[in-house]
């Protein structure tokens, strides 16, 4: 079980003090540290416990305007250039934040404690995986939770998809332009998705649907070579010869830590007002994938990186008039 943090047990008397705090280092928080530091706000940005996002368990990255490499590599740059214009990168995981009046408190571990004027919430959102161990040993190497990002890197190869809501069909159809065979692994002899999106999937010849099935194993040593599937109805087993897999079984919003003192929205993603970066708490901004729960593209993310750090210079500079 998780342990909870009351802030209010902490001793704020000695807090770092910032005009803007930044809580996450992937795409959105960067992007937002090198505007914001440009713009000399000094800013202070908390890497968490997944530094630089998502980007980092990606191999190449073929989708970035510019950008030919790795993930990780892609990931450094961003820091490097980030502490370059000014903005301070520190290690540590936000436990507690109290937005209720300003300046805004933060407590991050290992017990330590900062004061904002002004806070950019970046801390993204983390794609569900099934949690066996074969797909630990594979991930990132023909396993992945993002088909438009990693899909291209397959073609003419035979993939499979998991999942039957709208972003595993959407995620399907998206595979069929560029792979022979998109195999549909599905729990349940019906899918979750839309009416309008299923008629769609159907009509393609070459979506193969795998029926009352679940995942047992992804086959391979140094990468993946095919997933072995089970059928709940029968109990027979079979492999699939594939060499990409792409789980769409949801994303979860980084996002607890802020309930109670930020809107969610139903899926627990932050809520921003229309064509900007404000959430609902005056002097707090959200970008990322923790407000986007559409695009979940590092492209979108450095995009709102970029919105939430001109509405937070701007909303900053209104405080002192």
């Amino acid at each position: 079980m998780k342990k909870t943090y009351n802030i209010e047990e902490f001793d704020f008397t000695n807090a770092i003090k910032r005009n803007v705090i930044i809580i996450g280092s992937g795409p959105a928080g960067l992007t937002a540290g090198i505007y914001t530091a440009r713009a000399g706000l000094k800013p202070l940005l908390i890497r968490g416990n997944e530094p630089g996002g998502q980007l980092v368990t990606t191999t190449d990255v073929e989708n970035y305007s510019g950008w030919k490499g790795t993930g990780p590599e892609l990931m450094m740059k961003m820091e490097e250039q980030c502490e370059e214009q000014g903005c301070e990168l520190i290690y540590g995981t936000v436990k507690a934040v109290d937005f209720s009046k300003r300046p805004f408190k933060i407590l991050a571990y290992p017990d330590k404690t900062f004061i904002a004027d002004a806070v950019i919430i970046a801390t993204g959102a983390s794609a569900r995986w099934l949690g066996i161990e074969s797909e630990k040993k594979l991930q990132n190497r023909g396993i992945s939770g993002c088909a438009t990002c990693d899909g291209p890197m397959y073609r003419q190869e035979n993939v499979c998809v998991i999942g039957g809501g709208d972003v595993a069909l959407e995620d399907a159809m998206f595979l069929t332009r560029f792979c022979p065979k998109v195999h549909l692994i599905h729990r349940r002899d019906k899918l979750r998705a839309s009416k309008a999106m299923q008629k769609k999937a159907m009509q393609k010849e070459n979506i193969i649907w795998e029926w009352n099935s679940v995942v047992e194993e992804f086959v391979g040593d140094e990468d993946l070579e095919g997933v072995k599937i089970k059928d709940v109805k029968t109990g027979e087993f079979k492999t699939l010869d594939v060499k990409g897999a792409f789980l769409a079984i949801g994303h979860s919003p980084n996002t607890t830590i802020f309930k109670g003192q930020v809107d969610l929205n139903d899926h627990n993603y932050i809520k921003t007002k229309p064509n900007c970066t404000y959430t609902s708490v005056e002097g707090v901004f959200a970008c990322g994938d923790v407000m986007d729960w559409v695009y979940r593209q590092a492209a979108t993310s450095v995009g709102s990186g970029c919105m939430a750090a001109i509405d937070c210079e701007r909303w900053l500079a209104e405080q002192e008039n």
